[in-house]
């Protein structure tokens, strides 16, 4: 980890926000509950790139994010990256470098930051009763809104040129805002959730909202994953076919859940790259380059 790296993600000073939520920033390196982090886990530094910790504005405040961009003047096209359960920890700020190394300005907001602090706990599943069981999606879809807006005040990110992509927790997040933001160009989801139970957080899910697409979204889903069964990922499938939407599934045989993650034990590195470079190639394809 560089030294420009270890003083961007230090956590900064608690701010209180204007309606009150206490907005502290990002948590350094990686989440408690992913500890001890693979020994192939992916580094990518800050040469040439602008990255660190950046404040939004939202509706009701402000919430930290993680920017990356190429150094210069831009502007570069945007690429939203939506978190997995752990929040914007080290390997979703190597995501947005990663982005960054091959143009784009890469933001991360974000978004548990109202509901709690996700860094520190240790177990997967108080992670999600405590803190990512009340994030409403309605303020995510508004939370991604405002780091569009916050992209494009800086006079650096190309916002006609917009993508969206996200893992796991943030893979369902991309269906969402595929469905939420006409001037999205593309979207690519990684094992993310299409359906489950409906409630006032969660009205619906991407099953739900195939005909209400408004971008095209590659999904890219494992063969062998218990919490998404192939049978849903079938289901979207022929969901998308029936109703005439250009968007695509792509599902790895024999594939565990979070493959992408390099930090994590269930990565698989051929189809991680083979994800991400067709991730390049959809964005590219889909005006997001």
């Amino acid at each position: 980890m560089s030294s420009h790296e270890n003083m961007t993600s230090e956590p900064s000073k608690v701010d209180l926000s204007r309606r009150g939520f206490v907005a502290t920033g990002l948590a350094a390196g990686f989440a408690l509950a992913v500890q001890p982090v693979s020994a192939q886990t992916i580094t990518t530094d800050t040469s040439g790139l602008e990255a660190g910790e950046v404040k939004i504005p939202v509706a009701d405040g402000t919430i930290p994010a993680y920017r990356a961009m190429p150094k210069g003047d831009g502007p570069f096209p945007v690429v939203l990256v939506v978190q997995e359960i752990f929040g914007v920890h080290e390997h979703i700020k190597d995501i947005c470098r990663r982005f960054a190394k091959l143009g784009y300005l890469a933001v991360a907001p974000e978004m548990y930051v109202r509901q709690g602090e996700v860094a520190n706990i240790k177990e997967i599943p108080e992670i999600i009763s405590k803190v990512v069981s009340k994030v409403p999606d309605k303020q995510v879809m508004s939370d991604l809104d405002s780091a569009v807006a916050w992209a494009k005040s800086t006079g650096k990110g190309d916002t006609a040129k917009l993508g969206v992509t996200g893992f796991c927790w943030g893979g369902r997040v991309v269906w969402l805002y595929a469905a939420h933001n006409p001037n999205l160009k593309a979207g690519v989801a990684w094992y993310g959730r299409l359906t489950g139970p409906v409630n006032e957080m969660n009205p619906k899910h991407a099953l739900d909202l195939v005909d209400s697409l408004k971008a095209p979204v590659l999904g890219l889903y494992g063969g062998a994953d218990t919490g998404i069964p192939v049978e849903s990922v079938e289901k979207m499938n022929a969901a998308l076919k029936a109703a005439g939407k250009p968007s695509e599934i792509i599902l790895y045989p024999e594939t565990p859940h979070g493959f992408h993650a390099d930090y994590r034990p269930s990565y698989r590195k051929e189809n991680a790259e083979d994800g991400w470079k067709r991730l390049i190639e959809w964005f590219k394809k889909n005006g997001v380059a």
